[in-house]
């Protein structure tokens, strides 16, 4: 009998990763500096367990389709919502504004993209540059949160923001570049 997806650690790992979401988001926005490292600590913790819930996975063999599908979800949800509070709540400079809309135009676009091609037999693997993307935004973003509580961060943490949107444009064009032959209408038939 095959169990239930729903009762698999790592989906339940990955379910509370979403979950996680609005209290982070919600902390961050009330504006206190000790809601603020509270935020930060539950962020920490919901991303380190994208890597938990991946080596569970793999680990105990409880993969599923759900996992499957729910995992980037979670990290897209996680680093989409996230920027959207740091930009309410005013973290992010005018010029942060550039590698943050990378981000996002690189997410919903290439799941949009993934999306498409998922009626075909076009398959985009996750390449190991695209782990280190969300990595890197993961970072970026717990650096962001940090920076209210350590004076002289800004330039640090600009850095890593610019770096996760290079990094994220670059993985994205490498998927574009992948699926062109089928977007484009040039695969052999």
């Amino acid at each position: 009998m095959a169990r239930n997806p729903l009762t698999l650690v790592p989906n339940i790992i990955t379910i509370a990763r979403i979950a996680a979401i609005i209290p982070i988001v919600w902390l961050v926005m009330d504006g206190d500096l000790t809601l603020r490292i509270i935020a930060l600590v539950l962020y920490v913790v919901a991303a380190a367990s994208d890597w938990v819930d991946g080596f569970l996975a793999r680990a105990w063999n409880q993969y599923s389709d759900l996992g499957r599908m729910l995992d980037p979800i979670a990290d897209k949800l996680l680093v989409g919502i996230l920027i959207a509070a740091l930009a309410w709540d005013g973290s992010f400079s005018g010029w942060d504004m550039i590698p943050v809309s990378a981000i996002l135009f690189r997410e919903f676009f290439i799941s949009g993209l993934r999306e498409f091609l998922g009626n075909t037999a076009v398959v985009l693997p996750v390449s190991q540059l695209a782990k280190w993307k969300t990595t890197i935004q993961l970072v970026a973003l717990a650096v962001v949160l940090v920076e209210p509580l350590i004076p002289g961060l800004r330039l640090i943490s600009d850095l890593i923001l610019w770096a996760a949107g290079a990094i994220t444009l670059w993985t994205g064009w490498n998927y574009l570049r992948a699926s062109w032959p089928h977007l484009s209408g040039t695969t052999a038939k």
